[in-house]
């Protein structure tokens, strides 16, 4: 028997070597482990970095991407929604709880496929899931914010029915100035430069449209409203503004401190209950002011026949559900802000269409206003712009810190 002696593994793994010649072949065999084990760690510090940051622009350009894709559905179905309200209003329609009912009541359409997607087997165990919201926090935020969502749509609804399409849609762009009011105090807004420059361009924007739908008369649509009306709706439609941009910080807000997440479910519940809260109310007011009684007669008596009232109706419903997911869709992949901006950018858009569908007039401020629209968004999309790279940057560097190989000394 040789000697033998005790050595310790680098990784605290104590073993014997025998002298002699089995003590060659241990030894090869640790020098093998060292240099695979070495290689593994090399590889890893070099491959490791570069695949994670392939992956942090791949995650960028598809979240660009998706915002994309909610920006456009944005843009499209408010336009068009706005416009199909006004000609619900234009052709004989004389309900403002229905034009609000027809805001909300879309959400069914969606069922179906949340039932579809939602986990098969779900956990409410709270020690599972610590952070998961009671059913008491839940129904509050539920009944709270569809209270708020139904007395929105009610203003907006009545606006609609006083003012001109092109003076409605541009007193709303003062949503956006309301929701960074309201996301300063809820959801911890700071105001850079940028996003100053966005809001001051959009609130100007709206402002001159308003002045010269005022001064306009020969603006026959105009002319038709008394100054009472005109109050009346321009005070609505200024109270929905604010009332819209607090409805979004507040669902920002819920998401943060709530929900502690932004899952698909999360979000699908969001909308959905809120929703149904917001119907039930409206439901309730219709039959409340008696206005469900003349619903027949105003069907029979539509100037574009029974067919075009149901589709009108349909259409408009279905369009604002699409506005709404999107409206969600942004919420969660940027903030409250920027989808109450992407919004105002279809301020200019809709009275362009309005000139196009009810022949409204196009003058030299309304086309000053919408250059200061596209203006605004583009000087908040860009501040955005800028967010994403400094962090793509700060994520990058702390990835990159662990890569760099310590220097080894052997003696």
């Amino acid at each position: 028997m040789g000697e033998t002696q005790e050595v310790q593994h680098p990784h605290e793994t104590s073993f014997t070597i025998h002298m002699g010649e089995s003590q060659e072949v241990q030894l090869s065999k640790i020098e093998a482990n060292g240099v695979q084990e070495t290689n593994s760690l090399e590889g890893n510090k070099f491959r490791g970095p570069m695949n994670e940051s392939m992956m942090s622009k791949k995650k960028l350009y598809y979240r660009w991407f998706r915002i994309a894709i909610h920006s456009v559905l944005v843009l499209v179905s408010s336009s068009a929604a706005v416009l199909l309200g006004r000609l619900y209003y234009e052709k004989g329609g004389k309900s403002k709880w229905m034009g609000t009912l027809v805001q909300l009541c879309g959400f069914p359409i969606m069922l179906p496929y949340y039932f579809i997607t939602a986990p098969k087997k779900l956990t409410t165990n709270n020690s599972i899931h610590p952070n998961q919201p009671s059913a008491s926090m839940l129904s509050f935020v539920y009944v709270s914010i569809g209270l708020l969502l139904a007395l929105d749509c009610y203003l907006y609804s009545v606006g609609l029915w006083y003012l001109p399409v092109s003076t409605y849609s541009l007193i709303c762009s003062s949503q956006l100035a309301f929701n960074a009011l309201f996301s300063y105090f809820l959801n911890s807004l700071k105001f850079t430069p940028y996003i100053v420059n966005s809001l001051v361009l959009l609130t100007i924007s709206s402002t001159l449209l308003v002045f010269q739908n005022e001064s306009s008369s020969d603006d026959s649509s105009s002319t038709q409203i008394s100054k009472k009306k005109y109050v009346i709706g321009f005070i609505c439609t200024v109270g929905a503004s604010a009332g819209y941009g607090l409805w979004l910080s507040l669902t920002q807000l819920v998401f943060k401190k709530v929900m502690k997440g932004e899952t698909f479910k999360v979000v699908m519940d969001m909308i959905i209950y809120t929703a149904l809260v917001a119907t039930c109310v409206t439901v309730v007011g219709l039959f409340a002011s008696g206005e469900w009684n003349g619903l027949t007669n105003e069907m029979n008596e539509y100037e574009l026949g029974k067919a075009s009232y149901v589709l009108n109706l349909t259409f408009t419903a279905t369009l604002w559900q699409i506005f709404t997911i999107s409206c969600f869709g942004l919420i969660r992949e940027v903030s409250s802000l920027f989808s109450n901006a992407i919004s105002a950018l279809g301020v200019p858009i809709v009275p362009i269409l309005a000139v196009i569908f009810f022949h409204d007039k196009m003058h030299g401020i309304k086309a000053i206003s919408m250059v200061l629209a596209i203006w605004g968004i583009i000087s908040y999309v860009y501040q955005q712009y800028i967010d994403d790279t400094t962090s793509e940057n700060t994520v990058n560097s702390h990835v990159a810190k662990p890569s760099v190989p310590q220097e080894e000394v052997h003696g």
